[in-house]
């Protein structure tokens, strides 16, 4: 089911849908981290790539694709995941139970959220 309404709030880096009768807020983290990218999601299940560092991450662009998805560009330059209407109602409706998972496959890694810089010496 398409959103009503889509806003992006650049500042918060959230991004807003609104339904009929409901909304999701969806920050861009936790979008750029559960990506339908093969990059992400990899080919099958037990290919999946934990993203971890992106605490930082901000909305560059988004388009339109068709009448059922768009396609989210991020500033990390990850631009492949395109996030039909119906797996964006389903991050919204699951967002708690799909960021504690989340939360927690990034302790038992061993990762952080926090992006790792390189210092760079002149």
């Amino acid at each position: 089911m398409p959103p009503t309404e889509i806003s992006v709030h650049k500042k918060s880096a959230r991004l807003e849908l609104t339904y009929d009768s409901t909304s999701h807020i969806l920050p861009a983290e936790y979008l750029r981290v559960f990506s339908p990218s093969a990059e992400v999601q990899g080919h099958s299940k037990d290919q999946a790539i934990l993203q971890h560092g992106k605490r930082l991450v901000t909305f560059k662009d988004i388009e339109l694709q068709g009448n059922y998805a768009i396609r989210l560009i991020f500033s990390d330059g990850h631009d492949t995941g395109i996030y039909s209407w119906t797996y964006l109602w389903e991050l919204g409706e699951n967002y708690d139970s799909n960021w504690a998972r989340y939360l927690e496959n990034l302790e038992k890694a061993g990762k952080s959220r926090e992006p790792q810089f390189i210092a760079v010496s002149t």
